[in-house]
């Protein structure tokens, strides 16, 4: 029988197997951020174990870090503890660390792929659920808990049971306004947030082949919200050209030794999954989600369904909306386009091309967070600020912001956010917030309305 992409990667990682049981993976490269590591590092500590392996890590500071004034003090203490702690860390484990206000500062599943540490056929972990987004290279990426970070530490090692495989494809061709986002918004919806449990997720179709790498990742991003442990795309010329010239990446001849190896990276025509699902792209419209799991999403056309369950009544309560509505002209006055699901460069470009020449409502605040500082020096330089500031849009600096409320960045109780981040669960945007998501070509243009359009209305 032949072998998945995820079978090929993952057998070429194992180190020891125990019978029928689990298996010892190694890990290529490790990314650290300030949230989860702390408490692994003292672990290593108390233990008198030293961390094996400082050179396949790398540590960046996201989830705490202000959107603004990056070059002051942090004023929250518990934020500007843990950012000293991780400066601390990597300082005495010899652990590249591109902290606050270094040039490749950024969201850990943003500046990783732009640098060229992410590359196919390797094995990546984060203790971070999305970690799941490198696997838009052909990578196995997962999020891993704190006891899983310190054992990478110790180890460059994980024991683990090896998921069963799922393969999801989408064939035929998309309709105008359809973006990555709607696409993995649309797979959830109609499989659920459970589906993959258990699974590793390869996705599959012309569909995919077709998207850029930044749309990959914001596909790949998400394939935790739907329960799988990750989610990958077999890599191929658009990898890459992406991947290519990036610092860390190999140079030369170097590189097309890689890429020769890389290549081999497809499953194999006679390969069997454990489970497979197929999506006509034709069906697929601009999404949006309703309630308060990402699977509780609707076409932009469609209405709220009638359901009747406990779980459901709960979330349509905290959303404010009811069975049966529409969502289209329910009134915004918080807009969030960033996160590691939507903060790259294409995402702006796609913002700036719907806001250029328009002005953002009044009743709107409008946050523009890049996942990292080349991203925020690309708007500058290709002109997109300008568009932005004109139309009264708020540029900040780079960090999750928004995406989770660990920062100052916080949605006020009672308020709806459409934003391109990629979970709505209740308070995740802030207390009492309601998280709404969407592509950042449906984000922007709530932003100029100040309400929900259906955006297939307003494209040329």
């Amino acid at each position: 029988m032949g072998k998945t992409l995820f079978d090929k990667v993952w057998d070429a990682h194992v180190v020891d197997s125990i019978k029928d049981g689990p298996q010892i993976l190694y890990i290529d490269k490790h990314l650290i951020h300030e949230v989860t590591s702390p408490q692994a590092f003292n672990e290593l500590k108390e233990r008198k174990i030293p961390v094996a392996r400082p050179d396949k890590i790398v540590a960046t500071a996201d989830h705490n870090t202000p959107t603004i004034d990056q070059h002051l003090p942090v004023k929250d203490v518990l934020s500007r503890n843990q950012l000293e702690q991780l400066t601390k860390n990597c300082n005495e484990n010899g652990i590249t660390l591109y902290g606050l206000g270094h040039k490749y500062n950024g969201i850990v599943h943003v500046m990783a792929p732009e640098l060229g540490i992410t590359q196919p056929g390797m094995t990546m972990v984060c203790g971070d659920s999305h970690t799941s987004t490198h696997g838009a290279f052909g990578a196995i990426a997962f999020g891993i808990g704190t006891s899983q970070v310190a054992q990478v530490f110790a180890s460059q090692c994980l024991l683990l049971e090896k998921p069963k495989s799922l393969r999801v494809s989408v064939k035929g061709k998309l309709k105008k306004g359809v973006l990555p986002k709607d696409v993995i918004l649309y797979i959830i919806s109609q499989l659920g947030t459970n589906s993959g449990t258990g699974y590793f997720c390869e996705y599959a179709g012309n569909v995919f082949e077709e998207m850029s790498m930044e749309g990959r990742m914001t596909v790949c991003n998400m394939s935790i919200e739907m329960g799988a442990r990750g989610g990958m795309i077999a890599p191929d010329k658009t990898t890459f050209e992406y991947v290519k010239g990036r610092k860390f990446a190999p140079k030369d001849s170097e590189f097309d030794k890689k890429v020769a190896e890389w290549k081999t990276l497809k499953t194999d025509k006679n390969a069997v999954f454990d489970k497979e699902y197929t999506f006509n792209a034709e069906d697929i419209e601009p999404m949006l989600t309703y309630g308060t799991n990402p699977g509780m999403g609707i076409k932009i056309t469609e209405t709220i369904p009638e359901e009747n369950d406990a779980s459901f009544e709960k979330s349509l309560a905290y959303m404010n909306f009811q069975k049966g509505e529409s969502l289209v002209n329910k009134k915004i006055n918080y807009v969030f386009i960033g996160s590691c699901t939507n903060s790259r460069i294409e995402d702006f470009r796609v913002a700036a091309s719907y806001v250029r020449g328009k002005q953002k409502a009044q009743n709107v605040n409008a946050w523009l967070v890049p996942g990292s500082q080349q991203v925020a020096k690309q708007i500058k330089e290709e002109g997109l600020q300008t568009v932005f500031e004109r139309a009264g849009f708020e540029l900040r600096q780079p960090g999750c912001s928004a995406c989770l409320a660990m920062n100052d960045d916080k949605i006020p109780e009672g308020e709806y956010c459409v934003s391109t981040s990629n979970r709505n669960f209740e308070g995740r945007q802030g207390q009492g917030a309601r998280t709404i998501l969407a592509s950042p070509l449906m984000a922007a243009a709530t932003a100029v309305e100040g309400r929900i359009i259906d955006i297939t209305k307003h494209l040329n």
